[in-house]
C-alpha cells in the first residue's frame, strides 16, 4: 500500500505492508519507504486564496519522485490525501489536474473531520502502556490543527479542525526576524481563541494523555531532548513536560531564522515556521491543562495507509 499526505508545508510518502496476523492487533505497519519533502504548497494561500504556481511545481517535482518509488515497490493500492491548503484554494482544480497527470490517481481533499480521524487512527496504534486513555490527539500542520479525542476500543468521541497552522500563523503574525513581542502576543491570542473553540467541541480537557503529531511537535521534542541530530526512533513516543515545551518555545521565538537553522535537529524547510508551531503546541497544553505531551512519528500518513487495509483506495 502507498499513502501520500500532502499538507500546507510538506508532502510525505509511506509505502508499507500490513503486519502479519500473528503480530497482534496493535502491531504497526511494516515500513518499506517513508519520505518527507518540504514543498510549502500553502505558500501565501492565507493572503491570496490561491495556490502559487511555483508551489504547485515544487509539489509536482516531489510527487514525480514518489510515483517512481511507488512503482519500484509495486504498491497495489494508492491513496493521496490533500489537506488544508487545497481546501482553501480557489485554483484547486489546477492542483488536482497536476496530481492526476503525475501520480495517476486523483487527490482526495478530505474534510477537517476526516483528517482528524485518520490522524487518530495512525497515532494511537502502538502507544506505550503509560499513555492512558482517553487520548487528545493534536496534529499541528502548516495551515490547520486537528483535535481529536477518543480511545482505541471506543474510537473517536469528537473531532474538529481549526485554522491555526505553523505556516498560517507565521504569515499572519510573525513577520520580524526574530518576531517582536507584540507579534508574538497577537499570534498567541489568535491561537488561544481557536484552541478554546476546539475544546468546546471536543472533550480535550477530560483526556488523560496528550499525543502530538507532525513536524512542529517532533522538532520541539527533539530539541527538548537535546538530540544531536533528528532521530525518529528516539522521538517516537518520547514524553516531554509543559515546562520543557515552554522553554523551547521561548527560545525559538527569540532566535533569528539563521539561528534556528543552526539547531542540529532542524529541517531547513521548517526553520522559518517552527516558532509558530511551537507556540501552537504550548498554548494547546496551557488551555487543555496538559502537564506533558507524548510525541508520535505515526500520524495521518499511517492512518491513510490503514484505510487501504480494507481493500479501498485507487489502483495505479
Amino acid at each position: 500500500m502507498a499513502a501520500i499526505d500532502c499538507g500546507t508545508n510538506s508532502i510525505r510518502l509511506l509505502v508499507a505492508d500490513l503486519p502479519e496476523a500473528a503480530a497482534g492487533p496493535q502491531a504497526p505497519l511494516v515500513d518499506l519507504s517513508r519520505r518527507m519533502e518540504i514543498v510549502r504548497l500553502g505558500q501565501g494561500v492565507d493572503r491570496t486564496g490561491r495556490l502559487a504556481p511555483e508551489a504547485i511545481e515544487r509539489t509536482r517535482v516531489a510527487l514525480a519522485d514518489y510515483a517512481a518509488e511507488i512503482e519500484k515497490f509495486g504498491a497495489q493500492r494508492v491513496r493521496m490525501v490533500a489537506t488544508s491548503a487545497t481546501r482553501d484554494a480557489a485554483n484547486a482544480g489546477d492542483f488536482r489536474a497536476m496530481v492526476e497527470q503525475t501520480l495517476g490517481v486523483p487527490p482526495e481533499v478530505v474534510t477537517g473531520d476526516e483528517e482528524a480521524r485518520l490522524s487518530f487512527t495512525g497515532a494511537v496504534r502502538g502507544l506505550p502502556a503509560d499513555a492512558q486513555p482517553p487520548y487528545l490527539v493534536v496534529d499541528i500542520g502548516g495551515g490547520s490543527t486537528e483535535f481529536v479525542v477518543g480511545t482505541r476500543d471506543g474510537g473517536v468521541q469528537g473531532a474538529i479542525s481549526v485554522d491555526i497552522g505553523c505556516v498560517r500563523m507565521t504569515e499572519r503574525h510573525l513577520h520580524g526576524d526574530p518576531p517582536s513581542l507584540d507579534e508574538i502576543a497577537a499570534a498567541q491570542a489568535d491561537i488561544a481563541a481557536a484552541v478554546d473553540r476546539a475544546l468546546e467541541v471536543v472533550p480535550g480537557r477530560e483526556a488523560a494523555t496528550l499525543v502530538g503529531l507532525a513536524g512542529s511537535v517532533t522538532t520541539v521534542v527533539a530539541i527538548a531532548e537535546g538530540l544531536p541530530a533528528y532521530d525518529p526512533e528516539r522521538i517516537h513516543h518520547a514524553r516531554v513536560s509543559y515546562d520543557q515545551v515552554a522553554e523551547v518555545t521561548a527560545d525559538l521565538l527569540a532566535k533569528s531564522g539563521e539561528q534556528r537553522l543552526a539547531i542540529p535537529v532542524m529541517h531547513p524547510g521548517r526553520a522559518d515556521v517552527i516558532g509558530a508551531g511551537a507556540l501552537v503546541l504550548r498554548v494547546i497544553m496551557e488551555r487543555a491543562g496538559m502537564p506533558s505531551v507524548v510525541a508520535s512519528e505515526h500520524d495521518i500518513l499511517d492512518g491513510i495507509a490503514w484505510s487501504l487495509a480494507g481493500g479501498t483506495g485507487s489502483r495505479r
